[in-house]
């Protein structure tokens, strides 16, 4: 879950553009792409070799010892940080739709708004288990974004996790013959 959280978040600015405005609202992940997509713009992310590091900024599970939770945070740091992939052309020309969420289903946003190098929106997640809610925002270039991350996950009766996590993102180069693609 945290894994495809982050890389649908990378994933969802590497279609971004700086070009027109996108907005929407009760909208599916496929309606966002489309709408992405359709605007079109003369910016778009730079294909090639990215590496992103990310830092989890805060982490509060019900019931969780302080101690194992900075275990957490250190084991999921490491899962994030420095991770290579490689954006082709064919991924920043047309995203696939699971481009916006990774390979999560059950996902709508109920705000999207992409205008002038910055990026926000609400995604909600879920069906038939414990439903997850992510702001997020951020700023992007052709070659780099910064993004924040708020997710909030109702487990029912085991309560609520919640997280906070930042990340950075930066264009390192042609993609190479062992670039990781995770598209």
């Amino acid at each position: 879950m945290r894994r495809s959280l982050v890389m649908g978040s990378l994933l969802a600015l590497a279609a971004c553009n700086q070009g027109p405005s996108v907005t929407a609202k009760n909208a599916s992940v496929e309606e966002v792409a489309d709408k992405v997509r359709d605007a079109g713009g003369a910016v778009k992310m730079k294909p090639g070799e990215w590496v992103t590091e990310a830092r989890l900024d805060s982490l509060d599970i019900p019931g969780m010892p302080p101690a194992a939770a900075e275990q957490m945070k250190a084991m999921m740091a490491k899962q994030v940080s420095g991770h290579k992939f490689c954006l082709t052309q064919a991924m920043a020309d047309r995203p696939a739709e699971d481009f916006f969420s990774g390979k999560r289903s059950g996902c709508r946003y109920d705000d999207f708004k992409m205008d002038g190098g910055k990026v926000s929106g609400t995604m909600r997640c879920g069906q038939g288990g414990p439903s997850q809610v992510v702001q997020f925002a951020g700023n992007y270039t052709p070659t780099d974004y910064q993004m924040t991350m708020h997710s909030t996950v109702d487990n029912g009766p085991r309560g609520t996790m919640k997280m906070a996590m930042s990340m950075t993102s930066k264009r390192v180069g042609d993609c190479t013959e062992g670039s990781a693609s995770d598209n």
